[in-house]
């Protein structure tokens, strides 16, 4: 059975100047209550942390592979959306149908499409990146640390 969507069942984030992981916790719950979430300004969203040791702790992960065949080792996520959508896919429920149908109502956008432009978007104040004392990374800068080649 397909539920259909009103306007008061979507929800418009800005992710710019976001911390990813806060930001990512909030949009998994409002899946989970049945929202969907489209996200705009996925690039510039921050990751807490120094720049260095935050893209060489992504590129760790591309240099995972199996013996057996070192070609078919696990995909990571390159781009922006993918990363994005990658961790908020981790914080949703893996063995029920119900995180899987939670992710399909998440969209995510690099800047903010032409058909969005004019809707109303909201903030999350508790995961603004001006709440962290030290440094931090835009996810644009790690996505093309790890060879994405976007704008």
């Amino acid at each position: 059975m397909r539920r259909e969507f009103s306007d008061r069942d979507l929800i418009i984030i800005d992710a710019e100047n976001s911390i990813l992981g806060r930001l990512s916790t909030i949009i998994a719950k409002l899946l989970l209550e049945g929202y969907k979430i489209y996200v705009v300004n996925a690039e510039k969203a921050v990751i807490s942390g120094e720049r260095n040791r935050v893209i060489n702790g992504y590129k760790l992960l591309l240099e995972v592979k199996t013996h057996k065949n070192p070609y078919k080792g696990p995909k990571r996520p390159r781009s922006p959306v993918s990363i994005f959508k990658r961790t908020v896919r981790g914080m949703l429920p893996k063995e029920s149908s119900k995180g899987f149908e939670a992710y399909k109502r998440l969209r995510v956008f690099i800047g903010v499409p032409e058909e969005l432009r004019n809707r109303p978007k909201i903030k999350i104040p508790s995961a603004d990146a001006s709440l962290l004392k030290g440094e931090y990374v835009y996810v644009y800068e790690v996505a093309k640390a790890l060879g994405w080649k976007g704008e």
